[in-house]
């Protein structure tokens, strides 16, 4: 899992993907992921699409790229509402402390649960990492 975190930190954005209430794929870019509690975790606003989408529906993609590698991760996501969690992804990425603070209500951490990441690129075999 250290691997993943430090491929998307790395990549500085990656992109997300949930499907909408159509059924239409929606991607968008995501900057922030941190390990907590042994768990892979990324944070949005409660109040915007992508969050409703994925307490829809859970199943979520995320890719990113490094140079000439790139990253496909598979999941599902829960919302982790409890306060140490927001602390701990506040304190991964300071600069989240510009949108977000503990008790702003809106602040939300998901942790990736059931997943597969591959680290591809042209020239080296895939790795393959499950979590």
């Amino acid at each position: 899992m250290e691997k993943i975190l430090q491929f998307l930190n790395d990549a500085k954005t990656f992109y997300l993907a949930t499907v909408d209430e159509n059924g239409q794929p929606r991607v968008r870019p995501f900057g922030a992921a941190a390990i907590i509690d042994g768990k892979l975790c990324i944070c949005t606003n409660n109040q915007k699409p992508v969050y409703q989408q994925m307490k829809k529906n859970p199943k979520i993609e995320i890719s990113g790229m490094v140079g000439g590698q790139w990253i496909r991760l598979s999941a599902e996501v829960c919302e982790d509402e409890r306060r140490e969690s927001k602390a701990a992804m506040l304190e991964a990425h300071p600069t989240l402390g510009r949108m977000y603070s503990l008790d702003d209500g809106i602040f939300a951490v998901m942790a990736l649960t059931s997943g597969t990441a591959e680290i591809c690129s042209f020239t080296e075999a895939p790795v393959e990492i499950k979590f």
